[in-house]
């Protein structure tokens, strides 16, 4: 199925919701597909619909990477938004988010954010086989997006234009190509975005996508709460210089600016693919994809072995895997448990309420060793029910308030009884 050129767009966020709307020259949106409802759509995105703006639902939790086969309820989700919203695609990641369970006889542990697929030969064979799976069960094109990494993995077989290249003639994916993800491997990894350019199938690009972020110590942070830097635009410039893009957008997750820096931005992001001064060519029809052999429970296997293993040291404190800088780990630990903390804030802003200057440092400690379980909501019950069984906060005002807190939310135990449980064994 061909698919229709988008122009340029923003990614659509409830805190930019009004400005969005007003904002001249925006041709389509995207949201966060795990974010939306279905029956329940924001007024906002409902009339930016009516308008005829397209709206581009993106996956964040499939884990279309990771060794177990996509799960079918998720699937499931991502194929109602893609309906409810009228999308002409949907997206997703190259990445696992997950790890763990039966096949590895470990519990299954989450991430919380995209972790990088090794590009091996067993993982590739595993990732076409789950695109295969989503693509089935999608009713619209699926593209599928490169990450930014902290980490390389040891060992690796096919650098990431190979990897992807692979990946489009074995399956029939659409791309989607974040070039500020590009410059994250550049300064992380030392890859070059030329070369990795040079190698992808350009012609399978559904859209692009253009963020900001911030070097700190000679690591690279794919932050999407800063401007989008010169040499984020400068790959833009390189990719448009070989395919005009279908789609271009502007995303940004936090620390949104006035709706007229925004506006300057998606001008620059316009600049930026006219320089390059492609001309666009037809739409891209992918090749029939050839019938392919069932992966053995083997590879998969060996790939959970080794993603749990990665994944168990990032969240739970488990020794490094040998082959991995350790330094860079640690940063990758710290930048897992630092998100988590940003996302258990929102959705329980009485938490950094009550703790004040303190909840950041509290939380990075608590999950740096204790890894998700059971989504957002629960990890802030579990952090609370943690800090009350050490006695803390230290002051008796603010201790009181959060067991408070938590008592509410806790679920349909009587109260009494919960906090016995949670607060008999202290320290």
């Amino acid at each position: 199925m061909a698919l229709q050129r988008l122009g340029t767009g923003i990614g659509w966020r409830p805190e930019i919701a009004d400005a969005v709307e007003r904002m001249p020259g925006i041709d389509w949106v995207e949201v966060v597909a795990e974010n939306t409802c279905p029956g329940h759509l924001p007024d906002s995105l409902r009339r930016l619909r009516e308008r005829g703006v397209t709206v581009v639902p993106h996956g964040v939790s499939l884990g279309l990477g990771g060794a177990d086969r996509p799960d079918e309820d998720r699937l499931a989700a991502l194929a109602e938004r893609a309906t409810a919203l009228g999308a002409p695609l949907v997206t997703e990641h190259i990445a696992f988010v997950r790890a763990g369970g039966p096949r590895t006889s470990s519990p299954v542990l989450e991430a919380g954010h995209l972790l990088p697929v090794p590009r091996t030969r067993d993982a590739l064979d595993v990732l076409c086989e789950n695109v295969r799976i989503a693509q089935a069960a999608l009713p619209v094109p699926l593209a599928v997006e490169n990450i930014a990494a902290l980490v390389s993995w040891p060992g690796e077989e096919m650098t990431e234009g190979q990897f992807l290249y692979d990946l489009v003639d074995r399956t029939g994916v659409r791309l989607l190509i974040d070039v500020a993800n590009l410059h994250t491997n550049h300064v992380n990894r030392g890859e070059d975005p030329a070369e990795a350019l040079a190698e992808l199938p350009v012609e399978a690009i559904a859209y692009v996508h253009v963020a900001g972020g911030f070097e700190r110590d000679g690591v690279w942070h794919d932050s999407h709460a800063h401007p989008v830097p010169p040499a984020v635009l400068d790959i833009l410039t390189g990719l448009a210089s070989r395919t005009a893009p279908p789609g271009v957008l502007l995303e940004r997750d936090d620390n949104f600016p006035e709706p007229a820096e925004l506006e300057r931005e998606l001008a620059a992001v316009r600049t930026a693919v006219a320089a390059g001064g492609a001309v666009a060519g037809g739409p891209w029809e992918p090749a029939p994809a050839a019938p392919a052999a069932e992966v053995p429970d083997a590879t998969r296997q060996r790939v959970g072995l080794a993603q749990t293993a990665v994944l168990s040291s990032l969240v739970a404190g488990t020794p490094v895997p040998e082959g991995f800088d350790r330094v860079r780990m640690g940063v990758q630990a710290r930048a897992l448990a630092s998100k988590r903390a940003d996302v258990v804030a929102k959705l329980a802003p009485e938490l950094p309420e009550i703790l004040g200057a303190g909840y950041r440092a509290a939380f990075v400690a608590y999950a740096l060793e204790r890894p998700m379980t059971g989504g957002y909501r629960r990890d802030a019950l579990e952090f609370a029910g943690y800090l009350l069984r050490a006695g803390q906060p230290g002051d008796g005002a603010s201790r009181r308030r959060l067991e408070e807190w938590w008592l509410e939310r806790a679920g349909r135990t009587p109260r009494r009884s919960l906090a016995r449980r949670v607060l008999q064994r202290r320290g």
